[in-house]
């Protein structure tokens, strides 16, 4: 037998930097097993069981033998009620020949990149800003430009600050990335702010899979908006997972321009084949029969935002600008960083170890997020209390006393 080299790492491979919250998801899970009880404020996964009727639209496509390829976009029928759900909810026209479902949003952000990226395309994106975007920015051949955005502003890109990063960014920008309600920020855009946003960018990307997820700030009307309601150019990606508590169904889609249609269906195809089947047929029931479910869902995670957002401000940390969709808190820690001499990942690592309780580590959102800490209140009020009172015992322990360290 004649000896073989053992195939070296791709340069493509190690443009995919580490998501470190699954890191620190996986040592929680590893105290866990060895006894100890943790609180996990770090993953942002719904708590709650997946809505029966969608439960019974999966079991209902297995035994009516459901388990073949549908159209390589997906199933029609999803396709037609990912219309209508458009229609009654932001009252714009799509049809279903510019929708492509996926199994899950990540592959459709995959699909919108390749679709409208070529080799050394640039894309402007907010720092911070959801970990995965630059990984598939890169493997897509495109490279990311980041945007500054300040948190009295929600964290969320002005039409300003995208001019001026084009500007500096040099020729090949291709497109602007936005994120509303955002991750890991829990802040919202609102119709003015992107149909500003949408003209000052070549073209409009637009992540909504926490649409569906949003709340009132005191004194304020709900707004739930999307791209699509500013300029029908936009490449949108949604799915199941968030609103529909239906994470392990693994069940997205794309809705992209008539003049990408070709390019995203060739992919499709050759890519995935078609989406899975059973998932398509349980999306159907989501979108037709659990508006009332997501209703009661939104309702409790309402509740859950007000009491870590009160929690957290009595402790003694600065919200400048309320989130209001998600499931998500940002909050600023750099002063607990400086006084410890940590990083956000050596400090979400030691809150862990020392205080069993789970939260990410800024970092994991770009260099503008480090010096922060996201905190997820997708699980239960009674473990978001105990959670935060570990944290406020710990702060105490260390010294990091809120009053004297926290702005």
């Amino acid at each position: 037998m004649h000896a073989v080299s053992a195939p070296a790492p791709s340069r493509r491979s190690a443009l995919v930097k580490p998501f470190y919250v699954m890191e620190i998801l996986e040592k929680a899970q590893a105290m866990q097993r060895a006894g100890l009880d943790v609180v996990h404020l770090e993953v942002g996964e719904p708590d709650f069981e997946t809505p029966q009727p969608i439960r019974d639209a999966a079991e209902k496509a297995l035994r009516d033998g459901h388990t073949h390829y549908t159209h390589s976009l997906g199933l029609p029928e999803l396709r037609e009620a990912i219309c209508q759900w458009y229609h009654d909810r932001y009252k714009v026209e799509v049809t279903p020949d510019r929708i492509a479902v996926t199994n899950g949003v990540s592959p459709a952000m995959l699909l919108a990149f390749c679709a409208i990226l070529d080799s050394g395309d640039k894309v402007l994106l907010a720092d911070p800003h959801y970990a995965c975007y630059p990984n598939f920015i890169r493997l897509a051949g495109g490279e990311p430009v980041f945007v500054p955005v300040r948190e009295e502003e929600g964290y969320q890109p002005t039409p300003a600050g995208v001019r001026a990063a084009m500007q500096s960014g040099g020729p090949g920008v291709k497109a602007l990335l936005v994120n509303s309600p955002g991750n890991p920020t829990g802040t919202c855009l609102d119709l003015p702010r992107l149909q500003a946003l949408a003209d000052a960018a070549p073209c409009l990307v637009s992540d909504e899979i926490y649409n569906g997820l949003v709340y009132a700030a005191p004194g304020a009307a709900l707004q739930e908006v999307s791209a699509l309601q500013a300029t029908d150019q936009a490449l949108v990606l949604d799915g199941f997972s968030k609103r529909f508590a239906m994470t392990g169904m693994r069940l997205g889609y794309l809705i992209f321009p008539p003049q990408l249609a070709r390019a995203v269906s060739s992919m499709t195809q050759t890519l995935f084949i078609s989406p899975n089947t059973v998932s398509q047929w349980a999306g159907v029931a989501a979108l037709r029969e659990c508006a009332s479910h997501v209703e009661a869902m939104r309702t409790t995670y309402d509740q859950r935002r007000r009491l870590m957002i009160d929690r957290l401000t009595g402790m003694g940390f600065s919200l400048l600008t309320e989130p209001t969709g998600a499931f998500y808190v940002f909050v600023n820690v750099r002063r607990i960083c400086e006084a410890l001499g940590q990083d956000s990942l050596a400090l979400a690592n030691r809150i862990l170890e020392e205080a069993h309780v789970g939260v990410t580590p800024g970092i994991d959102f770009g260099p503008g997020g480090e010096g922060h800490l996201r905190f997820s209140y997708a699980t239960s009020l009674e473990r978001i209390e105990e959670g935060l009172q570990r944290l406020a015992r710990w702060l105490e322990r260390t010294g990091c006393h809120p009053a004297g360290l926290l702005g």
